[in-house]
């Protein structure tokens, strides 16, 4: 029972987590450190499948956008220009996803063996906190107002920012916003886009991580992984809806003073140990 109730505490932090830009890996890691996951009594399996329970409950975070964005994401509808710009969307979120899913299939067992501790994170948060705060200041003009008005080339160049997410504690959703402001999209279509592109990353790394299990299924393990996705699934429905209502008028500088306030936290925490 304990466990389970623990399941929906990391549940709860996912949905939350992912899709503001503060780092779901982050603090689902620093989670771990505080309140860990026993599933296996063996620690080898135990640590396998909390690194597997990581990745598959976000398959309820993806769930929960294909819920909320169905019309803009379902390319079969009657008229036929609406269906071309569904079929376009997708193509600009395939192009997206190519930088990220080369590098994380390269890259996967050596971001697990030494980059997922808490010293990366607290740089990583205070680094990109710092710059949301700034980054979001700048009165640039946005050029891209829609996604119908987002090229290919700026969706390219938005997966190559998605790829710093890779590192722990940078924030998938705050790489892929920061480069959408970055390059002149409006906080409402960077942060619409990072949600499409993390349909096909996200499914890709749970099935990634599934094939790379090196342990047997139990009936509890099972369990857990389903628990973990439904709260995922129904806490970021709120998440989503949240966002999207708070980028019409607000900027992003309070997600970057509390990754800020968040990093220094954990270093003082690790200083002090």
């Amino acid at each position: 029972m304990l466990e389970i109730l623990k399941t929906i505490l990391y549940g709860i932090v996912q949905g939350i987590s992912e899709w503001l830009p503060i780092s779901s890996t982050g603090h689902m890691l620093l989670l771990n450190q505080f309140c860990p996951l026993f599933v296996f009594q063996d620690e080898v399996s135990n640590e396998a499948f909390f690194n597997l329970f990581l990745v598959v409950i976000q398959f309820g975070s993806i769930l929960a956008v294909i819920v909320l964005f169905f019309n803009k994401l379902w390319p079969f509808k009657a008229d036929k220009k609406e269906s071309k710009e569904v079929w376009t969307l997708w193509a600009k979120v395939l192009v997206g996803i190519i930088p990220a899913g080369i590098a994380g299939i390269l890259l996967d067992d050596i971001i697990d063996a030494y980059l997922h501790g808490p010293l990366v994170i607290a740089i990583t948060l205070i680094f990109y906190g710092v710059l949301f705060f700034f980054i979001d200041e700048k009165k640039g003009i946005k050029n891209t107002r829609s996604l119908n008005q987002l090229s290919f080339k700026t969706a390219f160049l938005i997966g190559c920012f998605q790829m710093l997410a890779l590192i722990p504690g940078t924030s998938r959703s705050g790489a892929t916003i920061l480069g959408g402001l970055l390059l002149g999209c409006t906080r409402a279509v960077s942060s619409e886009f990072s949600f499409f592109l993390a349909i096909p990353v996200m499914a890709g790394a749970s099935l990634l991580k599934l094939i790379k299990a090196k342990f047997i299924f139990d009936a509890f393990s099972i369990m857990i992984l389903l628990v973990g996705t439904l709260i995922s699934f129904i806490i970021s429905l709120f998440a989503i809806r949240f966002l999207m209502n708070y980028v019409r008028t607000h900027t992003f500088k309070i997600f970057g003073i509390y990754r800020v306030i968040l990093g220094i936290v954990i270093l003082a925490v690790l200083f002090l140990q």
